[in-house]
């Protein structure tokens, strides 16, 4: 927090004298207003930002001409902040408003048309828009390959963001291998302790933490970590991420007393370094919830929950994703305690802003749909369950392809409302689908398995088939005693 309200002061002292020795219009009294913007959007103050970047492109538009490289850049930078603040219909505004003027001023394969397209492309990907995405990664990657040395480290960024998109959308070969292009590029051109290898095993690390391959998801964050550590100072905020990303591990695995220690050592860090309104810091309290949410501890996990969702509603517009996660958590923690009026309350938050804030197929609504339908189930409104479930599936449909890692969780909800209707024939299919899914992402000892052989077995048992349900259980216990 010191270095960021230092660079405040340090930046207004130098735009005072700016002030009184250069006309109002002067470009350097813009670059000025840009500085002090910058930093307020590192601190999280959206709103300052934004104040700032607007008095420096009001200087820019009265001085330059339209087509000048600086207003697209200002515009940028606009975009950006409505980025973080999670608007990205403004952010889209503001960053194709910026590539007009670039598409114009500019030769066609110029860096700076690059870092657009990668901007717009981050949009899409944040408004799970993948193919769009994609598209766009992709133009950035083309300008990149034509114009810099093939091991030049934006060629290993380019390659980064399109792991990402894969990543995101589940398939996790792609992923992999598009980070380890990356990887590759940054060996040939860094030394060896440069922080950008520590997001790269960072990256990596991601993928194997979202295939349930924990131990190379824990090798890839501590190398990750070790290189950060040595790098960075011991508050610097790429710290915390590295503690938290080691924490959601073991939080996955069930260690949540080792889960807890990361979080909150992230937590720590964040703390000293970041102003007491930061979403990353909300963020922070939001991971230390989830595990007392997993460990049953219901009143620390609001308690934390709620710390989040006040930070959250300070330094967020009202309909940013992040406060919809929110109150989806809140949600799922009545929802374990058994208050199903009260986790309805917060799931239809949750729905409402993520139909404000994303497109009509982004997967985030599927979820909001598929937390319904579980609290459903659990309440005995099978029918309501069933409904929400087919909405969580029909925007599936339409943000993945079949066979995609995220349909597993709803075929496996299908299957368990079927089985509590006695339709055993369509349970069953449900749980064969869900099985086929996770037999062909998972490694073959993961928990999501063995429970899906136990509901397998639990339907040939409710059949009558005691042969089968005998043989699924016992696959299910053979992974539990080796899990074990």
């Amino acid at each position: 927090m010191g270095d960021y309200s230092k660079a405040v002061e340090f930046y207004e002292k130098s735009h005072k004298i700016l002030e009184k020795a250069l006309p109002s219009n002067h470009p350097d009294l813009a670059k000025s207003y840009g500085n002090i913007g910058q930093v307020y959007n590192n601190m999280g103050d959206y709103s300052k930002a934004l104040e700032f970047y607007e008095k420096s492109i009001e200087i820019k538009e009265k001085a330059l001409p339209s087509n000048h490289p600086s207003l697209a850049t200002s515009y940028g930078n606009i975009g950006g902040v409505y980025t973080d603040m999670g608007d990205y219909s403004k952010a889209l505004e503001f960053y194709e408003k910026a590539l007009k003027i670039q598409e114009k001023a500019l030769r066609s394969n110029h860096p700076d048309l690059a870092t657009s397209y990668s901007n717009i492309g981050q949009v899409y990907n944040n408004m799970g828009d993948y193919s769009k995405a994609l598209e766009f990664y992709e133009k950035d990657l083309e300008i990149i390959k034509k114009g810099l040395p093939s091991n030049h480290p934006d060629l290993a960024t380019s390659y980064s963001n399109i792991g990402q998109v894969y990543n995101k959308t589940g398939d996790y070969s792609k992923a992999l291998e598009f980070y380890q292009k990356s990887l590759e590029i940054k060996e040939k051109s860094l030394p060896p302790n440069h922080p950008r290898f520590a997001t790269s095993y960072s990256n990596i690390g991601q993928v194997y933490n979202n295939m349930g391959d924990y131990s190379k998801a824990l090798e890839f964050y501590e190398k990750s970590l070790e290189i950060r550590k040595k790098a960075l100072p011991s508050n610097h905020p790429h710290l915390a991420t590295s503690y938290s990303n080691i924490g959601q591990v073991y939080n996955a695995m069930s260690d949540y007393s080792k889960a807890l220690e990361f979080y909150e050592k992230s937590h720590q860090i964040y703390e000293k370094a970041l102003p007491s309104n930061h979403p990353d810091l909300a963020t922070s309290y939001s991971n230390i919830g989830q595990v007392y949410n997993s460990m049953g501890d219901y009143s620390k996990a609001l308690e934390f929950y709620e710390k989040s969702h006040k930070i959250y509603e300070k330094a967020l517009p009202s309909n940013h994703p992040s406060l919809a996660t929110s109150c989806n958590n809140i949600g799922l923690v009545y929802n374990n305690m058994g208050d199903y009026s009260k986790a309805l309350e917060f799931y239809e938050k949750d729905l409402e802003i993520t139909k404000k804030a994303m497109p009509s197929n982004h997967p985030d609504l599927a979820v909001s749909h598929l937390n319904f339908a579980a609290c459903y189930e659990k309440m005995g409104d099978y029918t309501t369950a069933l409904k929400a479930l087919k909405n969580a599936y029909q925007i599936q449909q339409k943000a993945f392809e079949e066979g995609n890692p995220a349909f597993a969780s709803t075929y496996s909800r299908f299957g368990r409302v079927y089985r509590n209707m006695k339709d055993y024939s369509k349970s069953l299919d449900y749980f064969q689908k869900c099985l086929a899914i996770f037999q062909r992402t998972l490694p073959e000892r993961h928990p999501n398995l063995a429970i899906t052989y136990s509901n397998i077995g639990d339907v040939h048992r409710l059949m009558g088939d005691y042969e089968k349900a005998i043989s699924f259980h016992q696959k299910a216990l053979n992974i539990q005693e080796n899990v074990q």
